[in-house]
């Protein structure tokens, strides 16, 4: 996985983990590990398994069958939990009549955390200006922040955190990057859940893609994304020419041309540069030209085929066993 920073966190590992319910398998022999010192994103679509998975994490729910262990115990096992492991699974488990202020001051008694820890916390998380407004004024990003706020009264080493960018505005995206950063940074292990890939992105260093309760891919965000095929966008009223140009002059054999809306063409498999002078060469008129980044929903579905997690998992590093025909090891 992941270089780690200074890391002295306790490893989150999950081992042929299954849960059904009834005739519906929610997970289906899930084994990942989550390494201190990195931020690891929990990612896939609605309905995946996601949110089953971190519930058996926290023995909240009982597995099926397989194992979840934070720093080689389960959840049950630990002594003073709150102090080991936080978590930020509802952002509207909040008594309606209750401040945030009163909220954090409960949950801190109720722990045994310093009392310290309530005025700390609702300086770092942003809440000063609201500490004293009844929750249910609150709006769904200052909610996220107070859910934060009550995982971290323990100052755990680790935080499981469920769909933690729901409802905050770009300021509080970029917010929230740095303040996990910062917690990984510190050596904590950070397992944060979306169903947003694009959201995410620039939050996690590792990723952890499920499926229908099944594993699509562990590993460095950064190893995945070079199996992601970068593209050049480009828009020409010549545009049925300079596909033919681009086909027949390029000294790539790997040079593919698709057709996009609005007049663009998408070009794989060639630099915005090789497009561009293709195209004076042969005189043709290049009105916009733009290279794609890859993405994590492009890299979910070349994992997934049409992103019904038909494909059989692929998984980068420590748990790897054999490498596939994409060079991704399984």
């Amino acid at each position: 996985m992941t270089q780690q920073h200074e890391a002295n966190g306790p490893r989150i590992e999950v081992t042929g983990l299954t849960k059904r319910f009834g005739a519906v398998t929610a997970v289906d022999d899930l084994s990942f590990r989550v390494e201190p010192g990195v931020v690891t994103g929990f990612l896939g679509p609605n309905g995946a398994g996601k949110s089953t998975t971190m519930r058996m994490i926290l023995g909240l729910v009982a597995p099926t069958s397989g194992t979840a262990t934070i720093g080689g115990r389960r959840y049950g096992e630990l002594t003073r939990p709150s102090e080991v492991v936080g978590a930020a699974l509802d952002a509207s488990a909040f008594h309606p009549n209750h401040t945030a202020r009163d909220h954090l001051r409960i949950y801190c008694t109720m722990g045994g955390h310093p009392a310290s820890r309530v005025d700390r916390l609702i300086e770092e998380l942003g809440l000063a200006q609201v500490a004293d407004r009844r929750t249910r004024t609150f709006s769904t990003g200052q909610r996220q922040r107070l859910s934060l706020a009550t995982a971290l009264l323990g100052d755990p080493r680790v935080l499981l955190l469920d769909e933690p960018s729901n409802g905050l505005d770009p300021e509080g995206i970029a917010w929230l990057r740095r303040f996990l950063r910062g917690l990984a940074a510190e050596g904590r292990t950070v397992l944060v859940s979306s169903h947003v890939l694009s959201e995410v992105q620039q939050i996690v260093d590792d990723v952890v893609m499920i499926s229908r309760g099944r594993l699509v891919a562990a590993g460095p965000l950064a190893e995945m994304e070079r199996f992601v095929p970068r593209s050049v966008l480009v828009r020409s009223p010549d545009a049925a020419a300079l596909r033919d140009a681009l086909l027949r002059e390029s000294s790539s054999a790997q040079v593919r041309v698709e057709t996009a809306q609005d007049g663009w063409l998408r070009v794989y498999g060639a630099t915005d540069t090789v497009v561009a002078d293709l195209a004076a060469a042969a005189g043709l008129r290049v009105h916009g030209l733009v290279t794609e980044e890859a993405s994590l929903e492009q890299l979910f579905f070349r994992l997934t085929g049409d992103g019904d997690g038909a494909r059989e998992p692929a998984v980068a590093g420590a748990a790897a066993s054999h490498t596939n025909d994409e060079g991704i090891e399984r």
